[in-house]
Order: structure tokens, then sequence, then C-alpha cells
């Protein structure tokens, strides 16, 4: 197996399921409710909502970079954390369906690079396209992490 095909696994087992800590984030958000995840059972922490949009636009930003677009050091605040307008189900729904789809679209961005890809600097930045492959992986689970904590806490308020 290639190395990028291994990357692309890890990614999909963050998002999907599969991987070896625990559920992973889609897993988390399958039986979260809009009310839920529109919460904010911790003062000062971003609910699930926010925290889902952030982790979509990020998998995004890695994807476009992987096409060739400079990666940001920093998105604009309304693209990095954009702010909940609508909390109906509905909404919530298509908030899950867009993280999973972000994912999916940057493991298709995959399927075009060889490993030697992986040694490339990402344009914008300092590092390797394998460097920020991993970040995206690692910044996931990291969100989930916190996910997990937030669906428990949301549970008892």
């Amino acid at each position: 197996m290639s190395e990028v095909a291994r990357i692309g696994s890890q990614l999909k087992r963050a998002s999907e399921g599969g991987a070896w800590h625990g559920p992973a984030l889609l897993e988390l958000l399958a039986d979260v409710s809009a009310e839920q995840a529109a919460s904010r059972p911790l003062p000062g922490a971003h609910s699930i909502w926010e925290i889902v949009f952030h982790v979509a636009a990020w998998q995004n930003s890695a994807a476009r970079a992987l096409a060739g677009e400079p990666m940001p050091t920093d998105l604009p605040e309304e693209e990095d954390w954009p702010p909940v307008f609508d909390a109906s189900e509905e909404a919530w729904r298509a908030a899950v369906a867009n993280v999973g789809e972000a994912n999916r679209r940057l493991r298709g961005a995959l399927r075009g690079l060889s490993d030697d890809d992986l040694e490339r600097i990402v344009g914008g930045r300092e590092y390797s396209v394998y460097f920020l492959l991993h970040g995206v992986v690692q910044h996931g689970l990291y969100h989930a992490g916190q996910i997990a904590l937030l669906k428990k806490a949301s549970t008892r308020t």
C-alpha cells in the first residue's frame, strides 16, 4: 500500500469510523440533535455545531491547497468559526453532511498524488504535503475529542 493510500485511510477512519482510539467524528455526531449541537454547556467554549463548521473549513482549505492554492496561515473568522444562523434540525443535518463531504473531498484530492508529492512544500507554507495531511487528521481527532466532551456535558445540563 502506498503512503498516500495509508494517509487516505487515516482520514477516512478519523471521520467515518474504524479508528483505533474510539468513535470517529461522524460516529460521534450521529445521535447529536440540533439543540445539543447548538448548546453551550461550557461557558466560553465553542458549540459542537461551530466545531463541525471549523473542521469542515480546514479540510476544505487543505483540499484547495492540494489543488495548488496557497494554504492560508489563518482563515477569515467568518470561514474559520462561522456562526450558526439557523439552528433547525434540517440545518444541523446539512452541517453534518457537509463535514463528511469535506473529508471525502480531501480524500478525493489525494487520489491525484504520488508518494513523491508528499515531499512537496505546500504553497504559502514552509511544510510538506505529508505534514499538512497528518495535521488535518490530528486536527479532526482533536476536535472530535472536544465534541465527545461537549456531548456528555450537554446531556447533563
